[in-house]
């Protein structure tokens, strides 16, 4: 049975877009549980890699907000910052296809770093900053690639008919983690940072997902629903000892390791809605960061673990929120009238980086953490030119 990802196009207007590969098989193995088809859905807007599975009842998103400028990325010296986007979108041509940017911390040496045919998302730096890990469909499917910063030296790290998707580098850099549907369902796996080596590191029944390296890299917290629930699971780096230390009948998902490698913090829905935890992995202990009526999620610790930011929908808009790791000094520091999402620390913890909204765009924005200063660092208004310009009159349909 193989699984395939095509993205094809029909992106801004259109109100639903999905690439389907079916499976092809004729082995004895072909009834076996697993998935079947990849496609791309605007389920909630956005475009997300969505993977439907025999024991799951809703399709399984394996990445969210693929389209426009999104998810800023710093690099571990702070210096620079990596998106993807979509701004080489063709309205005629129906051409979606995404690519990796760069550029400084102040949005300067804008520079684009790949320009295949297919699409190019999720950029992760490594820990040394010295080359990228992303996610390409360049050869037909889903694999997982490497390059430099400055998008030279690109090598491909997986060759199969499933889709991978690359989600940690180990602390030290010598490994990856990413997540495959090569084995009938969708699993986790780690390799070596050319390649090499292999290793599946959940078999259980059910997606497993957001693999997170501990910060001494002898640890892996993931997602799991192997129960019909989703929980978060911790295991040693091998995949041995798999523990479920969120055991709840609601949905626990986005394991966030501190800076200790000692709490976890977490999106959980046990108290009837959607809010973000911290789990003292070493005594147990459970702490309640938000606590609003309104979905609370995306939490990332500062560099140093004392706070988190997340982003909440309290306000009737997803805005940019940071608190104490106890759930106090819950402080509001975006204030704009589109949504704002995917925040990530700045190295040294005094800025940042978010996707927001600006008219039609999704633009890369930067704040200071006392919700100081803010500056748009991208201002892509190429999509709306080539409406206008080559499609007038599809536009306004």
């Amino acid at each position: 049975m193989s699984l395939r990802l095509r993205i094809v196009g029909g992106a801004v207007l259109a109100g639903l877009l999905f690439a389907v590969a079916v499976a092809c098989g004729g082995s004895d193995d072909a009834a076996v549980p697993g998935p079947r088809v990849t496609f791309i859905g605007r389920q909630n807007g956005d475009y997300d890699i969505r993977i439907p599975t025999s024991n799951f009842r809703l399709p399984v998103s394996l990445t969210h907000s693929l389209p426009w400028d999104s998810a800023p990325i710093w690099s571990p010296d702070g210096s620079r910052i990596a998106f993807y986007s979509d701004r080489v979108f063709n309205l005629p041509n129906r051409d979606d296809n995404v690519d990796i940017y760069v550029m400084d911390a102040d949005g300067a040496d804008f520079t684009r770093l790949t320009e295949e045919p297919g699409s190019d998302a999720f950029p992760i730096w490594s820990p040394d900053g010295s080359r990228i890990a992303f996610y390409s469909d360049r050869d037909g499917d889903g694999e997982v690639f490497v390059m430099s910063p400055d998008g030279a030296g690109v090598v491909q790290l997986t060759d199969n008919d499933e889709i991978d998707i690359p989600y940690s580098w180990s602390p030290d850099g010598s490994r990856i983690a990413f997540v495959s549907g090569r084995d009938r369902d969708i699993e986790i796996y780690t390799m070596n940072a050319d390649g090499s080596d292999q290793r599946r590191i959940t078999k259980a029944e059910g997606p497993d997902l957001n693999p997170a390296w501990s910060p001494d890299g002898a640890r892996i917290a993931f997602e799991s629903n192997r129960d019909g629930n989703s929980d978060i699971y911790v295991s040693n780096a091998d995949g041995s000892d798999q523990v479920n230390v969120t055991v709840k009948a609601l949905s626990d998902t986005s394991p966030a390791w501190s800076s200790d490698g000692v709490r976890l913090a977490f999106v959980s829905g046990r108290d009837g809605n959607s809010e973000v935890y911290v789990l003292d992995t070493a005594f147990s202990e459970l702490f309640r960061v938000s606590n609003a009526p309104r979905v609370d999620n995306d939490p990332s610790w500062s560099p140093g673990g004392l706070r988190l930011v997340f982003v909440s929908h309290r306000d009737f808009d997803r805005e940019i929120y940071i608190a104490n790791a106890d759930g106090t000094g819950v402080t509001r520091i975006t204030r704009n009238e589109g949504p704002d999402m995917e925040p990530a620390w700045s190295p040294d913890g005094s800025q940042i980086a978010f996707t927001g909204f600006s008219g039609r765009r999704r633009d890369v924005f930067v704040i200071s953490s006392d919700g100081g200063q803010i500056v748009r660092l991208t201002n892509d208004i190429s999509l709306d030119a080539k409406i206008i310009q080559e499609a007038p009159y599809a536009a306004v349909r």
